[in-house]
Order: structure tokens, then C-alpha cells, then sequence
């Protein structure tokens, strides 16, 4: 069985694969993101919480200027979750 990409489209490099970095916040999440866009990178889903993810889960996306996919993201006990 295989799992295509979230958005259906067939995983290819820039596509199913995604490099993760672990922010110590929110904060953080929305600081990198934004300093990624700065820097000539593309947003590939704002900062937020996800269905798909735990209620304490917030994530950022965004493409580098080569097209990967990146992801920034923190689940720190101390910050609001999703209800919060």
C-alpha cells in the first residue's frame, strides 16, 4: 500500500517529503516562518494547529527558493494549545 502526498499529487522531491525542524514555541514557529519568507522562501500553510495533528501541535510550511518542502513546528507543554 502506498500514501500519496496530503494533497494527492504523486511524491516527487519537492512533493511527500518534507525536512521538520522543532521550534521551541509558537512564537518561534511564527518568528522562523516569517524570517523563511524574508529570506525568499514560499509559505506552503501559515502557522497554526491542523486536524491532522494533536491539539498541542502548531506547524508552519514553506517551500525553500529549490522548491522542498519545510516545516517548522513545537508542541511545547507551556503554550496554548488548540482550545487555549
Amino acid at each position: 500500500m502506498s500514501n500519496l502526498p496530503f494533497n494527492g499529487a504523486p511524491a516527487t522531491f519537492e512533493n511527500g517529503s518534507t525536512v521538520a525542524f522543532e521550534a521551541y514555541n509558537q512564537e518561534q514557529v511564527r518568528r522562523l516562518h516569517a524570517a523563511v519568507l524574508t529570506a525568499g522562501g514560499s509559505d506552503d500553510g501559515a502557522p497554526g494547529f491542523r486536524d491532522a495533528y494533536g491539539a498541542d501541535f502548531c506547524v508552519g510550511y514553506l517551500r525553500d527558493p529549490q522548491g522542498n518542502k519545510i516545516a517548522i513546528f513545537s508542541s511545547h507543554p507551556d503554550d496554548p494549545g488548540r482550545d487555549g
